[in-house]
């Protein structure tokens, strides 16, 4: 974000702040499309008028929204892992080797049997 204009920074910004917008009035209940587009409205305008002026501010805002939406993504992928593993009952701490697999065993190898190959 530090070589992007003051102007990109804004919409990041803004973009930021309308998906913030739209998760919050989502759970609260009070969402609708109009209030949703005259907010995204207010907010272009705003951050693009005052860009310049406030591109540190932007720049920092942008950065703990990523790192807050990158957190929750994580959050969200891992539990989603987390069901899957459940629903199909796989157990990562107790995986047991089966007499069906097509992997090599390494302890087959005797130094007898292997040969280089041109």
């Amino acid at each position: 974000m530090e070589r992007s204009s003051s102007r990109f920074k804004a919409l990041a910004v803004s973009a930021g702040l309308s998906f913030w917008f739209f998760i919050i009035s989502s759970i609260t209940g009070m969402f609708s499309i109009e209030t949703m587009l005259s907010f995204i409205a207010g907010i272009i305008i705003l951050t693009q008028i005052f860009a310049i002026k406030v591109s540190k501010v932007l720049e920092v805002f942008a950065i703990v929204n990523t790192k807050i939406f990158l957190g929750i993504l994580f959050i969200f992928v891992v539990s989603i892992y987390g069901i899957i593993f459940r629903l199909l009952k796989i157990d990562l701490l107790q995986f047991k080797t089966q007499k069906e697999t097509y992997w090599l065993d390494t302890n087959d190898f005797k130094s007898g049997k292997i040969s280089k190959q041109y």
